[in-house]
């Protein structure tokens, strides 16, 4: 597959926007498919099971689904929420937000397909300030699902790396959800390692604890 990795343009609005959504909603099954294989969880549905079987059909009728009716609102909601806001605020402004400054950018990859060049993925970066250090954090990196595992990622990875070699930042960092174990192992392939966890998030806490949703901070030293 012939790839080229340009800036972002104004005309690529409407098709960033919608690979960003469609991926983004992508994410539910994998979130509730990691919360649901957790040995916790495993527990709770075996115990439920019983529970039901032991007190009664109704009761296992009803409390048995609802339990995964909300463990399936709660994965949907942390994602479909998310979507929401980052549509209504910097993904409606990505020249303003992401190609004013000289420290920030924003790519798109584009493949030939079928003869017609499409956008399959995408990445930014935004130069930050902590105390003395100077590094690039590391945002949006979509994969269209029919261009992955081909290596795109770590070409957008390294995109971003090279671009905060050349500003002279420290270091890239970025922020992972737990469920995407795919895209955790790229970083730590890449040599990013896990600097801290924590469930500050747009998401209310409670939806990411019964989520079993967690937010990696990972960090790689230049």
């Amino acid at each position: 597959m012939q790839l080229v990795i340009r800036r972002y343009r104004p005309s690529d609005k409407d098709t960033v926007l919608s690979l960003f959504s469609v991926t983004t909603l992508g994410l539910i099954q994998p979130c509730f498919n990691n919360a649901i294989s957790s040995p916790l969880y495993i527990t709770i549905t075996l115990a439920l099971c019983v529970a039901g079987y032991l007190l009664g059909s109704v009761l296992g009728a009803v409390v048995l689904p609802g339990a995964w009716v909300g463990l399936v609102y709660c994965c949907h909601e942390i994602y479909s929420g998310y979507l929401r806001n980052k549509l209504k605020t910097d993904m409606q402004d990505i020249p303003g937000n992401f190609l004013s400054r000289p420290d920030d950018c924003y790519w798109v990859a584009e493949a030939e397909v079928e003869g017609i060049a499409q956008i399959v993925g995408m990445v930014a970066v935004v130069g930050k300030q902590s105390s003395n250090e100077r590094y690039g954090e590391l945002f949006r990196l979509i994969i269209a699902p029919t261009c992955r595992r081909m290596g795109l990622g770590v070409r957008l990875t390294e995109t971003v790396i090279e671009f905060c070699k050349e500003r002279g930042f420290s270091a890239v960092v970025l922020e992972n959800s737990s469920a995407q174990q795919a895209a955790v192992a790229l970083y730590k392939k890449l040599g990013f390692s896990l600097v801290l966890k924590h469930t500050n998030s747009s998401a209310p806490s409670w939806m990411l604890m019964l989520a079993r949703a967690t937010i990696l901070r990972m960090k790689k030293q230049l």
